[in-house]
């Protein structure tokens, strides 16, 4: 073989992978108009743009959330659920990932940290970004009160002094439950739970229906609020 072709093999098949990544990543789930619309600062909670995403800014002084989103689901379709939580008494700081999969953001939350002073700090997020986030705090347990896992659970154990609350819909058809089960031997003590009857698992975002997904017996906007009741219930001031 001349010497030509032995590198033309490797770049072609490079050029092929860097392709089929380009196309996977490009396809994702896009922000609907109530979750643009949510972007808008007002009632109670200002929402300001930020280097890493956005902040979701109501009246906690005390608790916040670092939010990692779901693989390949754009950021700005947790608005509507994010600004209700903050409005609720837990501030949340929402991250943008790198080509929209948190699997190439775990370590996002130190530098969003390192940018405010609350007494109590949390991380979680939904689905990839849920277990994402659960790694993040496996590994920084002594900076975080605890974890918000949103479809999502742990697979590696988490610092007994921590919070876990793991929320999902009845009707999530994405969700691993034996997964779930398993990710139970890794939470901490305080450990709450939460079906949310007639959910799914697209709920938690405004961007429409998911593949695979079961069918919600509620709207998106009822399951987001009844998941922000409950965290802010376990977690606000």
């Amino acid at each position: 073989m001349r010497k030509g072709l032995k590198w033309l093999i490797p770049i072609t098949v490079l050029a092929v992978l860097a392709g089929t990544f380009i196309v996977y990543t490009g396809d994702y789930y896009r922000a609907d108009d109530a979750a643009l619309a949510a972007l808008e600062s007002g009632g109670g909670v200002r929402v300001d743009q930020t280097d890493y995403g956005y902040r979701f800014d109501g009246p906690s002084e005390d608790a916040a959330l670092v939010f990692y989103p779901g693989g390949k689901v754009a950021p700005e379709a947790y608005a509507p659920f994010l600004r209700c939580l903050a409005g609720m008494g837990v501030d949340v700081c929402l991250v943008r990932m790198p080509f929209r999969l948190a699997l190439f953001g775990i370590e996002s939350a130190d530098a969003v940290m390192a940018q405010y002073d609350y007494p109590r700090w949390y991380v979680g997020g939904h689905s990839l970004g849920g277990a994402m986030a659960a790694v993040y705090a496996s590994h920084h347990g002594q900076a975080l009160a605890g974890v918000v896992l949103c479809a999502a659970y742990p697979t590696r154990a988490l610092d007994k002094h921590m919070t876990e609350l793991c929320i999902y819909g009845s009707e999530d058809g994405v969700l691993n439950r034996k997964r779930l089960e398993e990710g139970r031997a890794c939470a901490p003590e305080a450990y709450y739970e939460y079906v949310i009857e007639g959910g799914n698992h697209a709920g938690f975002g405004s961007y429409g229906s998911q593949k695979g997904d079961g069918i919600a017996r509620i709207s998106a906007e009822a399951q987001q609020r009844a998941a922000a009741e409950f965290i802010a219930g376990h977690i606000a001031s």
